[in-house]
């Protein structure tokens, strides 16, 4: 069983590939496709094939796909582009007669309000219409989203937002990778659909009590309207229509849009998601 693992080489791909050794899937099993190979030379040396494939290109993923009997497809990271780039690769796909597509999409895709969500949605009935057999893992936010947001916290006295009591269920990268992992790794998941999200869900009031726990500096969460976010956000030096974006996405978590409470993904891993509080110190063990 081949199995092919897109964006290889990204935060998410070297972690789904690091747990599908781990549950002895053989190296020569693997095939990481990658934009740039040379920076898959350390995965290489395990023992993985390395074969360039390029979202934008599409003669490079039919070659890139040749011979393979499920795939990974790690959603692309251009918001806007993305649709096209992953018509590319259901179209290799479909023209290799891979017999297992798994896909990573959003978190209450075919509902959410967040705007990431459209090109999931539409992505999801591509692959349904491809006829391929299909996974979709509907990952929610992940931890390492509040990384920043929990350095500046100490720096600044305060977190800022406008998430209200939103409540996130959030869960660690590596749990999203490992359910990844199971999936590809073991039988009957076939035309399912699983809501992944954290097992512990926390407002940013929570996460700002978490932080002034673990430091013992008194945080708060700053509650403000949407534009009063995106400008701030927009004074602290991103571009306007980036800092409406992020705005857009707090808005979203104020109305319930990235919570779940169904524990798929602990159930799919077999063990407890990663506590928002393990983020916590390890981003502070990145400031001292």
């Amino acid at each position: 069983m081949k199995t092919g693992v897109t964006g290889a080489t990204g935060q998410l791909g070297r972690l789904v590939i690091a747990a599908l050794l781990q549950k002895n899937l053989a190296p020569s099993d693997i095939v990481a496709i990658v934009r740039n190979p040379e920076k898959a030379a350390d995965l290489a040396k395990q023992g993985i094939t390395i074969r360039q494939g390029d979202y934008n290109k599409p003669e490079t993923l039919e070659k890139a796909l040749a011979g393979l009997d499920q795939l990974l497809l790690i959603s692309a990271n251009e918001v806007g582009k993305r649709l096209l780039q992953h018509r590319h690769v259901i179209e290799a796909a479909k023209k290799n007669q891979i017999t297992h597509l798994v896909y990573t999409s959003l978190l209450h895709a075919d509902t959410s309000a967040i705007n990431l969500a459209e090109e999931h949605r539409q992505t999801e009935a591509l692959i349904r219409e491809s006829g391929i057999p299909f996974t979709f893992l509907r990952n929610g936010w992940y931890h390492e989203n509040y990384v920043q947001a929990i350095v500046n916290a100490v720096l600044q006295g305060m977190l800022a937002g406008c998430a209200g009591n939103g409540k996130i269920a959030s869960a660690a990268r590596a749990d999203y990778a490992e359910a990844a992992a199971v999936v590809l790794a073991t039988s009957g998941h076939e035309n399912k659909m699983y809501e992944l999200a954290g097992d512990e869900a926390w407002t940013m009031d929570d996460l700002a009590k978490e932080i002034t726990r673990q430091t013992g500096k008194q945080i708060v969460y700053l509650n403000m309207s949407e534009q009063e976010y995106a400008s701030l956000l927009a004074g602290s030096g991103l571009p306007a229509e980036i800092a409406q974006m992020i705005a857009g996405w707090d808005a979203a978590i104020a109305h319930g849009h990235l919570f779940d409470d169904s524990h798929q993904l602990g159930k799919l891993i077999g063990r407890p998601t990663t506590p928002i509080a393990d983020t916590v110190k390890k981003a502070l063990e990145s400031i001292k």
